[in-house]
């Protein structure tokens, strides 16, 4: 995604990354219970964000685009750690333990650490009661979804590796919160180029730790299956390069609290696409969750449409 001018966005180029950051990320949650089976979490991490990183920069340089200055690249290195090994990693070694539908629940938690620690818009979302009642339907829309399931996976918790897990998994949404308020409000220049530091040092960092964990002893490549193979292919292309470049871009141009409803709507896409291509079956409370997550949606949106149609007037008035 090119760097943009907020005010002057495309309204399609919007639709277009929030599409993918939905949709796509909705997906991750399968290939990375599949791409575990056979690559340890560090691994799978270092693997993912290297490749992806390093192809992203090769194109931002095939381009033209320059690979940056330390002031540019000082401000990605530190949200990509934040975001990608503090949040990310956090999912993957959550995922070794946790059933997904736990680790959604979890994971919808974050808007609300984004509206906590985004200090410089805390009158205007504090203030705000479309914001709040949609904080408060998404959350609930997500536990309706999950609710079932996650209570079935606490109640049959005796492993301490899971309590760690569920440990680790909220430190990495609030490292995940963080990390994209950085990021939007110090990130400069290409966009592009920002976000293949971010995975270079997310993929690096992970490198190190893989070392660590002794993630390489014993692991042999010819053990890995094709679906594993490919579900970290299809994590590189489409859960980094075309999500995430989606996920940076927009917070640039739109707000931290209208972005962060991909934390309610990619577990929407994870069920339904367990419905429609897994032979799966959404019960009525389900279904209801789903009505309350996308009402939530749309009443966090409400308070941008709002405040834009009234900008568009004050500036009509000026002229």
């Amino acid at each position: 995604m090119p760097l943009t001018d907020k005010k002057h966005v495309s309204p399609l180029m919007v639709i277009i990354a929030f599409a993918t950051v939905y949709v796509v990320w909705g997906s991750t949650y399968f290939f990375i219970q599949v791409a575990l089976q056979h690559f340890p979490p560090m691994m799978l991490g270092a693997l993912r964000f290297l490749m992806a990183g390093i192809l992203l920069l090769g194109w931002c340089l095939l381009r033209g685009e320059r690979p940056g200055n330390w002031k540019q690249v000082k401000p990605a290195v530190i949200s990509g750690l934040m975001l990608l090994l503090g949040g990310t990693g956090a999912v993957i070694w959550a995922e070794k333990w946790l059933p997904s539908s736990l680790v959604a629940v979890l994971i919808s938690s974050s808007p609300f650490w984004f509206i906590i620690l985004d200090v410089p818009k805390w009158r205007e979302n504090l203030t705000s009661r479309s914001i709040l009642a949609g904080l408060f339907f998404g959350f609930i829309g997500v536990v309706l979804m999950f609710g079932e399931k996650a209570l079935e996976a606490i109640s049959t918790t005796h492993n301490k590796y899971e309590i760690i897990g569920l440990f680790i998994l909220m430190l990495g949404t609030m490292s995940w919160a963080g990390g994209s308020l950085y990021s939007k409000y110090h990130s400069t220049g290409s966009t592009s180029v920002s976000s293949a530091w971010q995975m270079l040092a997310a993929g690096i960092a992970f490198l190190l730790g893989s070392f660590f964990t002794h993630d390489w002893q014993g692991f042999a490549w010819q053990a890995v299956t094709p679906g594993s193979w490919l579900s970290l292919l299809y994590l590189v292309l489409f859960g980094s390069l075309a999500a995430y470049s989606a996920y940076v871009w927009l917070l640039r141009v739109r707000s931290a609290a209208q972005v962060s409803t991909y934390a309610y709507v990619n577990p929407v896409i994870a069920v339904l696409l367990g419905v429609f291509f897994a032979g799966e079956h959404m019960t009525l409370l389900q279904v209801s969750g789903l009505v309350v997550i996308l009402t939530s949606v749309l009443l966090i949106n409400l308070t941008k449409y709002r405040n834009e149609k009234r900008r568009l007037k004050s500036d009509s008035h000026a002229q």
